[in-house]
């Protein structure tokens, strides 16, 4: 009979999730944002997230919060009606734009993991590699490569690097591997490269307006990009 996992601690209180409001056309896609869950919970990881209770969002939070671990959603609100159905998981922060959507995730999270998905999930995912190669950050960024969905990516990101644009050091910010389990480990091991310090993630969340919705407020929706 097969040994049962035992939980570790890992160096991480809380890893942000960025992933598709879709389920995508593969199970192994879903079986992905399930496992990554479960290893969530067996190394006493919390999660930040998007805030969507569908797609690969929904199987990630539901896996989280059923195996006891803290959820947070961080969610526009003018996506609400769109990318929530059901009962709520875990704590909900409607905000008021992308950027505050993206700097609130980032500003709870201790490090980033990108499943599969689509335009929101490659804008959220390269606008915190760019915060790491600008030293807004130091925390590490992996790609959960499922059946080598990000194989081209990673393809087009060397020749980037090839053509000049990048140097070594910002084409080592990404971290990617097929397994969950792995890429925790590798992103634990993660040295980040020395760059020019600029305002960090929480001063960030302090820019122009405030990040979390006050309903006793009026505010105008600047975006509604759906991930």
């Amino acid at each position: 009979m097969e040994e049962e996992k035992k939980s570790t601690t890992s160096k991480f209180k809380t890893i942000c999730v960025f992933c598709g409001s879709s389920a995508g056309k593969k199970k192994s896609y879903q079986d992905a944002a399930i496992n990554l869950g479960k290893e969530l919970v067996l190394k006493n990881i919390d999660l930040v997230y998007g805030g969507g209770s569908i797609g690969l969002m929904g199987l990630i939070s539901q896996t989280v919060f059923n195996g006891g671990r803290n959820v947070i959603g961080v969610i526009l609100k003018a996506l609400m009606g769109r990318e929530i159905t059901g009962i709520t998981v875990g704590e909900e922060k409607p905000v008021i734009d992308m950027h505050h959507r993206k700097a609130e995730m980032g500003s709870y999270a201790d490090a980033f993991i990108a499943l599969p998905g689509g335009y929101g999930t490659l804008e959220e995912l390269f606008e915190v590699i760019s915060w790491a190669q600008l030293g807004i950050h130091n925390k590490s960024i992996g790609l959960l490569n499922v059946d080598g969905y990000y194989n081209s990516l990673l393809s087009f990101i060397d020749k980037v690097l090839e053509e000049g644009f990048i140097n070594l050091a910002a084409r080592q910010i990404i971290i990617s591997s097929s397994n969950a389990k792995e890429l925790i480990e590798k992103l634990e091991e993660y040295s980040p490269p020395s760059s020019p310090k600029i305002p960090s993630l929480r001063t960030l969340t302090d820019l122009n307006l405030p990040a979390a919705i006050d309903d006793n407020v009026e505010h105008s929706i600047i975006s509604d990009t759906q991930p």
